[in-house]
């Protein structure tokens, strides 16, 4: 290390960077981070390729693929879930401070597998964004939407690389648990209108998630309040990005339910007609034979004549017959 020149923090990085979790080298996509690396960066390639494949196309209605997808992300995050809680029971996990075993202990690798599952889970809700763009839901592909998906699979590579088990288990876990109730809700959406009209818990999601977010934050900061034996730095990063979902969620809160859409503005000449020709010409009509009439959106002024104008034109005509 003299050689090469290393100090300080430095030198702690690259014995950490060295200390990987064996358990997991042969594992798919962990000997090395670029098959996770080209995953990500296709999907980023097919958010700029795939609107200008189906610009010019009609949409793909794909409902039997997306019902059977929702719940099979049901059933595939339930049995993260499971795994998670029954193997970190049988092995006395803390929910407030674990540290990483990475002995070949059967609990202990069960924990690590589930959270390989779990990595392997973010890869596969790419998936989400490219049903949105076949089904040309554009609107539904938001910074958020991508910057949740493409993070959250990428982020995680490291985490199973370094520290599959531990602390790591807590946020996995609940977040398998709430993405159950989430995918059970695209499920039963997939169905259409008929389904569509009882689930009036969607919001409630959004809340759940914001919460899990606060808790994320507050677990990790008790963590390092209680000097828990995991990687600071994770900790203090897993903050900083919680924030940055906090800010998002909360934003796409707001403008979803709390956000009062605004009423077109009316041009000035129509609405000053609508308010002054409309009621005046009301007004004069019942004495000046004038009445209103509504085309194509547009206030017209239209001639009534009255049974008196009437019979004086009668009396006019007959005077000039005779």
């Amino acid at each position: 290390m003299e050689v090469l020149g290393w100090r300080g923090y430095t030198w702690s990085v690259v014995v950490w960077l060295a200390a990987y979790d064996k358990r997991v080298e042969k594992w798919p996509l962990m000997d090395n981070p670029l098959p996770t690396l080209a995953i990500s960066s296709s999907y980023l390639l097919f958010l700029w390729l795939g609107p200008k494949y189906m610009e010019n196309r009609e949409p793909f209605q794909l409902k039997k693929t997306l019902i059977f997808y929702n719940f099979s992300m049901v059933i595939f995050n339930f049995f993260i879930c499971k795994e998670l809680f029954l193997a970190a029971r049988a092995a006395g996990y803390s929910y407030i401070c674990q540290s990483v075993d990475y002995s070949d202990d059967p609990n202990e690798v069960r924990i690590a597998a589930a959270l390989w599952w779990y990595f392997v889970s973010k890869g596969v809700e790419y998936l989400d964004t490219v049903f949105f763009i076949l089904r040309k839901k554009f609107n539904q592909v938001s910074f958020l939407h991508v910057y949740h998906h493409c993070s959250m699979f990428t982020l995680w590579w490291i985490g199973i690389k370094w520290v599959a088990g531990g602390q790591s288990f807590f946020g996995a876990h609940m977040n398998a648990a709430i993405h159950v109730l989430m995918y059970l809700y695209y499920g039963l959406a997939s169905f259409g209108p008929k389904i569509q009209k009882y689930l009036w818990w969607k919001k409630y999601l959004t809340v759940i998630q914001m919460v899990q977010f606060h808790v994320t934050i507050g677990h990790t900061a008790l963590s390092l309040y209680m000097d828990c034996e995991f990687p600071h730095w994770m900790h203090y990063a897993l903050i900083c990005y919680a924030l940055t979902f906090i800010a998002l969620f909360a934003n796409f809160y707001y403008q979803t339910y709390r956000r009062t859409p605004r009423q077109p503005r009316e041009p000035k000449a129509a609405k000053a007609l609508s308010n002054n020709g409309v009621s005046n010409g009301l007004s004069k009509g019942l004495g000046n034979g004038a009445g209103v009439v509504v085309v194509g959106g547009k206030v017209e002024a239209k001639e009534r004549s009255s049974g008196v104008d009437n019979g004086r034109r009668k009396r006019k005509g007959r005077a000039k017959r005779d």
